[in-house]
């Protein structure tokens, strides 16, 4: 017997795993906005009559939720939520640790933190002169010790060898923008982002304690200071299962007509 669900009918060829698809699509968006506080989804029967489908459907919805880590069975309590996930807003140009120290501790282990040659496309991008240095650091940033990015992040030098001669644990418990800002003394003024959706590397899952073929969120960004000049590239690779990128956006060019 076909499964009714929104959006499709009996008959409508549709098979389970569509429907599973369907419902697993609005129960992961619940579980990301933390629609839960109790930490527990509705049991099978509550989901059942909200999506209007079969027991079968909503136990692969689970299953595939289950999968990804966000949910675990647990006996005698239900469906519970494990997969703990943070936002980040993309309107505004601010460092995780800013945005993530209401959530818990935030640590950046420093991994390495020198000065480098570094690679031409990163000079042109950079705006350095050829054969110019520049400072690299690369940091793996923890939310109350679970790790959530890997970070490399290449500087200028008059910013960089600020940077280097701060205390470790200076660079351990501060964003770099902040240092920036701070201990540097430069003001920032915008930045280019750029965001896609990777596979991780073996080598990568391993530093980020993530399954192996897990899925990144890999941030290219460009920081320039308030004068215009490029200060900061970072390559920024987030565990794709704990942070969620939230923006507010407005439509161009829209009036208080209705659109037709």
């Amino acid at each position: 017997m076909e499964d009714p669900m929104p959006g499709g009918a009996p008959g409508d060829g549709l098979t389970r795993a569509d429907r599973a698809r369907r419902v697993a699509h609005v129960l992961r968006g619940q579980v990301l906005r933390g629609a839960f506080p109790s930490g527990v989804l509705p049991d099978e029967r509550d989901l059942v009559a909200e999506f209007d489908t079969s027991r079968n459907t909503v136990r692969e919805a689970l299953g595939l939720l289950r999968d990804e880590g966000l949910v675990v069975r647990r006996r005698g309590v239900g469906t519970v939520v494990v997969g703990r996930t943070y936002q980040h807003p993309l309107g505004e140009l601010s460092g995780l640790a800013e945005v993530l120290q209401r959530h818990g501790t935030v640590v950046n282990e420093v991994r390495a933190a020198r000065t480098v040659r570094p690679p031409r496309s990163v000079a042109r991008r950079l705006e350095l002169p050829e054969g110019s240095p520049a400072v690299y650091l690369e940091r793996l940033r923890k939310v109350d010790g679970a790790p959530l990015s890997l970070d490399c992040t290449y500087l200028i030098p008059e910013v960089g060898e600020t940077l280097l001669a701060l205390a470790p644990d200076t660079l351990e418990n501060h964003d770099v923008f902040d240092l920036i800002e701070t201990a540097a003394g430069a003001p920032l003024g915008r930045a280019e982002v750029s965001v896609r959706a990777v596979v991780a590397d073996p080598a990568t899952c391993e530093v980020l304690a993530m399954p192996e073929g897990g899925a990144l969120l890999a941030v290219d960004r460009l920081t320039r200071l308030a004068d215009g000049r490029p200060a900061d590239l970072e390559f920024i690779h987030l565990r794709g299962d704990r942070l969620t990128l939230h923006a507010t956006l407005d439509r161009a060019g829209s009036t208080d007509s209705p659109l037709l």
